[in-house]
């Protein structure tokens, strides 16, 4: 059986999502498992998942895929090239997964590939450093110093958000995984809808909107669950702030060059957290990076929580066919394999102390809603299983 992995937040699932999995198939034969590496609670944009990550694999196991992992909260939310990474981890530790499947703007591997290599080499370090002395943001840093060495046209798919975390993708791939992209069709990414697809952004804010109908247009069935958003726990995030010292706001990650006092020092003038944003970001501190940086306070979460690799595979959601993959992922993975809460109660060492931090990060997340949850429920959720085209509901809340 081929195993083909996809790193997603699927937030929400969309029929752009089931376009890359229906094309992975024909790619690679109609019997081929999929595998998801995806984002729990928190996700890389800095802000709570529009819904909860069981809910959002159910819609993932019924719009095609097998077996949905979690990508857990310290590379979830993250910089493109620590998601990617988080999410090639996760898909490697199955040792199943022989292909990684991924969307792009340009559909053009090779030119990812020269890309990717471009920025693992000396010279790009050198011409990168040369950038960043003239105190230029990181992203246009990166950018000319790629231009420098690939041409305009060589560099220019970095410019593009599929594209670019394609190369993250293609940098963190170990030698022995394949790599497959799929072009993305429809709506650019937070573009208008396109060819009846919508990007996960916009689908976003139709449904925070209550534009639910709207919405469903695109989704690849009826939408289920609350919705999540950060308007509701936008005072406990300033009381978090305002509360911080200097020294645990320097203890997060990426808050170096100055940026966590700027953090700490928004928090205080600001009245909500989008003026954190504002105020705390400059042309060399980018709005994606506050916003990851106030969500990492918000959780309590630091630099140490992010372990060299990740320590387990939690299972969110699985078919039929992805409970034939779990039997051989317990041959061959490289790590714990969870799929009871009990079982992540007694991990050791890292994998128990990541454990006992999403147990908190969903927590949190809990207050993202207008009726918030109880707490443990992380302890208290197993997975969502499709059977027979048919969700159990064991993985609801």
């Amino acid at each position: 059986m081929n195993v083909a992995g996809i790193i997603a937040e699927y937030n929400p699932f969309h029929r752009g999502h089931a376009w890359q999995i229906d094309e992975t198939r024909r790619a690679l034969g109609a019997d081929t498992a999929v595998v998801c590496a995806m984002s729990g609670h928190w996700v890389q944009r800095g802000e709570c998942a529009v819904t909860d990550k069981w809910t959002r694999a159910a819609m993932a196991l019924g719009g095609g895929a097998d077996l949905i992992l979690e990508l857990p909260t310290p590379w979830a939310c993250a910089s493109a090239e620590t998601f990617a990474r988080g999410g090639v981890g996760v898909l490697t530790a199955t040792g199943v997964v022989d292909t990684l499947s991924f969307g792009s703007e340009s559909g053009d591997l090779d030119r990812l590939r020269r890309a990717a290599d471009c920025l693992d080499s000396e010279d790009y370090r050198t011409a990168l450093r040369s950038f960043l002395d003239q105190g230029l943001p990181f992203a246009v840093c990166r950018h000319r110093a790629a231009e420098t060495l690939l041409g305009a046209e060589g560099a220019a798919c970095l410019e593009n958000p599929n594209d670019n975390l394609g190369v993250e993708y293609l940098r963190a791939l170990p030698p022995e995984m394949e790599a497959l992209t799929v072009r993305r069709v429809g709506a650019r990414h937070d573009g208008a809808p396109a060819e009846g697809f919508a990007s996960a952004s916009t689908l976003r804010a139709w449904l925070r909107q209550g534009k639910i109908a709207r919405a469903e247009g695109y989704l690849t069935e009826c939408w289920q669950g609350d919705i999540a958003s950060m308007e509701w726990c936008e005072r406990w995030a300033l009381a978090r702030i305002r509360t911080m010292t200097l020294a645990e706001a320097e203890a997060l990650p990426d808050s170096g060059e100055g940026l966590a006092a700027r953090l700490l020092e928004a928090g205080r003038q600001a009245g909500s957290l989008e003026e954190v944003y504002d105020l705390a970001k400059t042309k060399r501190y980018a709005h994606a990076r506050v916003r990851r940086l106030t969500t990492w306070a918000m959780l309590g979460l630091t630099a140490a929580d992010r372990s060299p690799e990740v320590p387990y595979l939690k299972v969110l959601g699985f078919t039929d066919r992805g409970r034939e993959v779990l039997r051989e992922m317990g041959k061959r993975a490289s790590v714990p394999v969870i799929t009871k809460p009990a079982h992540a109660k007694a991990l050791p060492s890292a994998g128990g102390k990541l454990a006992e931090l999403e147990a908190r990060c969903t927590d949190l997340y809990g207050l993202c809603f207008a009726r918030p949850w109880p707490g443990g429920v992380e302890w208290r959720t197993g997975p969502v299983v499709l059977s027979g085209q048919k969700k159990n509901g064991e993985g609801t809340i």
